[in-house]
């Protein structure tokens, strides 16, 4: 549940604002421009404070709507640019194209390969088979968990079957690149959890039926004036 208690503007203009940050091309000094035309004083750092208090939060919340992915996923990882560092942000895909999960590193290495299946095997369920590329830090993670399985993940280094992953890594891209590179590592990764959160329900990857009205599509995702 999000917690407003304190704050000086309304839910629905905090969320909203965080919204367009993370689902249309804008940073935090145009969304302080926008909202001054319609007659609202809000400082662009009262927006990243925002951004990276309540995104965490709500993709969390997000997850309990989440509908299943399939059990055969593409996986890949794409570089983000963090005080001028490149980071990496691991992603996968299932064959339909769903956002499977996502986790950003400071490493690309086995161990942190091993920690996004991790995160990923844990909200979503252990896959049948893995399509990546030809890393050999990301198949040994793999090797590393079918160590103590009876049934060993299927493990595909086949190029062409990424190409979906790939596209899809583009829609994440397409957000950050007007944001002009990461100040911390800690905002990247709020921030991201956002992008990646916007680019699910754009895909239709949750349901809200049976759910409270006060649920995250309600106050997060409803324009706000």
């Amino acid at each position: 549940m999000l917690h407003f208690k304190g704050m000086r503007f309304p839910i629905d203009v905090i969320l909203g604002r965080v919204r367009w940050y993370v689902d249309y091309l804008l940073s935090y000094r145009h969304l302080e421009e926008m909202m001054a035309e319609r007659g609202v004083s809000v400082d662009h750092s009262s927006i990243n404070r925002w951004a990276i208090r309540f995104l965490p939060l709500i993709e969390k919340m997000a997850r309990k709507h989440k509908r299943p992915v399939g059990a055969i996923w593409r996986m890949d990882e794409t570089c983000i640019k963090v005080k001028g560092i490149w980071k990496y942000l691991y992603r996968a895909v299932d064959k339909q194209g769903k956002t499977v999960d996502f986790l950003l590193t400071a490493q690309r290495d086995m161990v942190a390969a091993k920690r996004f299946f991790d995160k990923a095997m844990q909200t979503n369920g252990d896959p049948e088979k893995v399509a990546m590329d030809k890393s050999g830090a990301n198949k040994a993670a793999i090797n590393a968990i079918n160590a103590g399985r009876d049934v060993p993940i299927v493990v595909r280094q086949v190029k062409y079957l990424n190409n979906i992953v790939e596209q899809d890594h583009r829609a994440i891209k397409r957000v950050t690149r007007p944001m002009l590179n990461f100040k911390s590592f800690r905002s990247a990764r709020c921030v991201l959890a956002g992008i990646e959160l916007m680019h699910m329900i754009r895909k239709g990857q949750f349901t809200t039926d049976g759910a409270d009205m006060t649920s995250f599509a309600d106050q997060f995702y409803a324009p706000a004036g």
